[in-house]
C-alpha cells in the first residue's frame, strides 16, 4: 500500500541546528529535510507537523512547506484545511477563559513550581501567549508530577515530557521541555483524529520524532521512526523504543534522519 501521510516532530526532527529547515545538527546549511519535502510532493504525500509551538508558529511553518495541517500545542488541538478542531477531551472550558488561564487561576504552574525548586522553571521566552499548555523547562519525572497534580485535586491536567532542549540550566546535565495540558491531550491521539478524518489507513502513514512523547505516536501509524539524536540525548527514549514493535531508529539526525525515513518509506511502499 502507498504511502500517504507523514508526520513530524520540528525541533530536533525536522529542523535543525537554530531551529532552521536548512541546517544539520551542527548547524551546516543542509537540503536533506527539503529534498524529503520535495519526494513527498512528488509523490502526493501530505506532511503534518506536531509540535508543541503554539498555533500562530506552528501554522507559518506548515504554510511554509505548503501544507494545510498542522497539530500544535503537544495535540492540544489540530488544523485541517483551515478548520481548528480541540483535542482537550474531558476538561471543562469556561467561556471566555482559554485553558491555560484556568490552570492559571486553579494555581497549578505555581504548585509545580514550588514543587520542584531549582528543577523546574517556565520555558522562557517561549512560555507567553500560549492558549492551550503551559511550558516548563528542567529535569523531573513527569509520573511524580502528575501523581501531585491528582493529590490536589487537578486530576483533569497531566504534565508531560516533550523531549530533550539545548537550553542549558544550572545543576542540570540535560534539560526537557515539559508541556501542562489537559489530561486526555497528546500528540498520538491528534494524530490518529487527523488520520481518520483524512480517511488514511494505518498502513499509509509513518511518523517522525525524537522525543517519548513523539514516540507514544507509534501505535497510530503504520511505522514510526526515530532520528539518531533522539535516544543519543535521551536515555529514556532509548529505554522505551523496546515497547514499540513498529519504532526504527534512523542512521541519521536531525532533518537527515528525517530524510531516511521519507525514503525509506516510499521505496518501500507497493
Amino acid at each position: 500500500m502507498s504511502l500517504r501521510c507523514v508526520y513530524t516532530d520540528l525541533d530536533g526532527t525536522l529542523l535543525g541546528a537554530g531551529a532552521s529547515l536548512f541546517t544539520d545538527e551542527e548547524g551546516n546549511f543542509s537540503m536533506s529535510q527539503a529534498r524529503a519535502l520535495e519526494a513527498c510532493a512528488r509523490a502526493g504525500v501530505e506532511v503534518v507537523i506536531m509540535s508543541g509551538r503554539r498555533q500562530v508558529q506552528v501554522h507559518e511553518d506548515a504554510r511554509i512547506i505548503g501544507q494545510t495541517s498542522f497539530i500544535f500545542e503537544a495535540g492540544s488541538a489540530y488544523s485541517m484545511d483551515h478548520e481548528i478542531t480541540l483535542m482537550t477531551g474531558d476538561f471543562e472550558h469556561e467561556e471566555g477563559k482559554t485553558v491555560v488561564q484556568q490552570m492559571e487561576e486553579r494555581g497549578v504552574p505555581e504548585l509545580l513550581l514550588g514543587a520542584f525548586p531549582g528543577k523546574l522553571e517556565f520555558h522562557e521566552p517561549w512560555h507567553l501567549n500560549r492558549e492551550m499548555s503551559s511550558l516548563f523547562r528542567g529535569e523531573i519525572d513527569p509520573a511524580e508530577a502528575n501523581a501531585l497534580l491528582e493529590e490536589h485535586g487537578h486530576g483533569d491536567l497531566r504534565l508531560l515530557d516533550n523531549g530533550a532542549i539545548h537550553r542549558k540550566m544550572e545543576g542540570i546535565e540535560q534539560a526537557h521541555c515539559y508541556h501542562l495540558v489537559p489530561r486526555g491531550v497528546s500528540k498520538a491521539g491528534a494524530v490518529a483524529a487527523h488520520a481518520r478524518a483524512r480517511g488514511y489507513a494505518l498502513e499509509e502513514t509513518i511518523a517522525v520524532g525524537d522525543s517519548l512523547e513523539d514516540l507514544e505516536v507509534a501505535p497510530s501509524v503504520g511505522r514510526f521512526f526515530v532520528v539518531a539524536n533522539g535516544p543519543e540525548k535521551d536515555p529514556g527514549v532509548r529505554e522505551a523504543i523496546g515497547r514499540y514493535p513498529n519504532a526504527t531508529v534512523t542512521e541519521a539526525r536531525n532533518g537527515a534522519g528525517f530524510y531516511e525515513a521519507v525514503v525509506t518509506s516510499l521505496m518501500g511502499a507497493t
